[in-house]
């Protein structure tokens, strides 16, 4: 089972990630362009959202401070890992309907050094 799901997980990638490059180069997107996006997108916050809790934390101590980021930051992070979570699997589950990323940056990989937003 568990080697079903990572075969299908590849194989979106495999075949979205091209789309969603071309698609970036000033043009409108079609309907499955966007589509396909936005799962992809929603599949990778729902799996990469446990990621939000170090990031938050790091982030939050750099700033902050070491006690600070340990306390005040674990748990901003916790909230942006189950905010990352819920909405990951929402985009997900919506796909049919192409909309915006919620989360920015969209994928937790990107920007890296900037905290979590959602809107």
């Amino acid at each position: 089972m568990k080697t079903s799901i990572a075969q299908v997980v590849f194989m979106i990638l495999f075949c979205v990630l091209p789309q969603v490059a071309m698609a970036q180069r000033d043009m409108p997107q079609s309907y499955p362009v966007a589509a396909s996006e936005k799962l992809v997108n929603g599949i990778a916050n729902a799996v990469t959202g446990v990621i939000e809790l170090p990031k938050t934390v790091i982030l939050t101590s750099r700033r902050d401070g070491a006690a600070y980021g340990l306390t005040i930051g674990l748990v901003t992070g916790i909230m942006h890992m189950v905010g990352r979570t819920v909405f990951g699997a929402l985009d997900a589950v919506t796909f049919f309907i192409p909309t915006q990323p919620t989360v920015r940056p969209p994928y937790i990989w990107q920007d890296f050094d900037k905290e979590t937003t959602y809107g």
